[in-house]
């Protein structure tokens, strides 16, 4: 159990709406004006963190657009004060030390509040168009966790001799070091046991994809179980949840039917998404287990209901071990703005009352 007050984080909207292309109330735009718009009404309402998720292309639909990552997060770091800025990033994209560098500049720029999301890709088409090639599942976890290993010691300013499988790396070192911390935290998602592995040695936080919270505590206690370096601080847990939070439980029910409906227009685009999939993904047959809009489980985690019951939801995942929970919405300002003003006030109301 937590002894803090969680954090709410939002994912921005850089492949458009979480929940369903073509919805009327909110029409596809994943531009930067309006991510840019988003995290900092986030900020403003007092979200903790923004996660900018990579792709090169769109993985609903190719023909559809696409925010880049990392140059949107130089600048949202610019742009804001107070909100942590996480990153994701896909190895085989790019070489350990012109990642390393990049996020120690916008760690600068950011004055301490960057962070890196580590996936290790499920869209194939992705890379092996790049004529980067996907290698099969394992393999690309191992390929990961040699690359968040020299990426970990040159962001603390280490300098780095390595010899590995796939990097050869001679006296590296980036400087100016981090003078707000030993690093930027590292976040790492996945749920197959090479990514159970790897968090256990490298991450931070592990991000959890929406679930029920009996299956939620059962990979925290496994994964909280796995012995850590010494000096590492304990794992901290986050989860991915789509909320519908309304006055009344029918109102919010109502919502979600309204979603599933507009989802069923997306199907096609849905069938080829799962066929450009890894199908080794742990991800996906969890995904199956329960009908739900929104990506990375989405509703699957039950935050659906009235203010109290979505709020006392979250407190119980809270005191499961939940730190960070990083909410997508739709229609996305809206709902924010909502959760901000109903949800959030009574879970802090109920936490610090117990």
């Amino acid at each position: 159990m937590s002894a803090t007050l969680p954090r709410f984080g939002v994912w921005a909207l850089v492949h458009g709406s979480r929940a369903a292309l073509q919805d009327p109330a909110e029409p596809y735009d994943a531009s930067w004006a309006r991510n840019k718009s988003l995290v900092l009404e986030a900020e403003r309402l007092g979200f903790d963190s923004v996660l900018v998720a990579q792709h090169t292309v769109n993985p609903h639909d190719p023909s559809l657009d696409q925010l880049e990552a990392w140059t949107a997060s130089a600048a949202l770091a610019a742009l804001t004060s107070r909100i942590e800025i996480i990153a994701a990033i896909k190895p085989y994209l790019y070489h350990p030390v012109v990642l390393a560098k990049m996020a120690q500049q916008i760690e600068h720029i950011s004055g301490g509040r960057f962070a890196i999301n580590l996936v290790n890709a499920w869209n194939k088409p992705e890379l092996e168009r790049a004529g980067i090639g996907f290698p099969e599942h394992d393999e690309r976890y191992a390929y990961g966790r040699e690359w968040i290993g020299v990426v970990e010691k040159l962001l603390r300013g280490e300098s780095v001799k390595h010899r590995g499988d796939n990097f050869h790396i001679d006296d590296y070192r980036l400087l100016p070091a981090d003078p707000y911390r030993a690093r930027p935290r590292i976040y790492v998602g996945g749920e197959s046991e090479p990514a159970r592995s790897l968090v256990a040695a490298h991450g931070d936080t592990w991000f959890i994809n929406g679930q029920p919270i009996d299956d939620v505590a059962r990979l925290i206690a496994d994964v909280s179980s796995r012995p850590r370096a010494a000096g590492q601080e304990p794992l901290r847990f986050g989860l991915s949840a789509f909320v519908i939070a309304r006055e009344t439980q029918e109102e919010a029910e109502a919502h979600l039917q309204h979603l599933f409906a507009l989802a069923e227009l997306d199907k096609p685009i849905r069938e080829q998404q799962k066929a450009n999939t890894d199908p080794n993904a742990v991800m996906h047959p969890t995904f199956a287990r329960s009908a739900r809009v929104g990506s990375n489980g989405g509703t699957a985690a039950g935050l659906v209901g009235d203010y109290d019951t979505v709020a006392q939801r979250i407190v119980a995942f809270h005191r499961a071990g939940i730190e960070l929970f990083m909410l997508q919405f739709q229609p996305f300002e809206a709902d924010m703005k909502r959760f901000a003003e109903e949800v959030a006030p009574r879970v802090r109301r109920i936490l610090t009352s117990a």
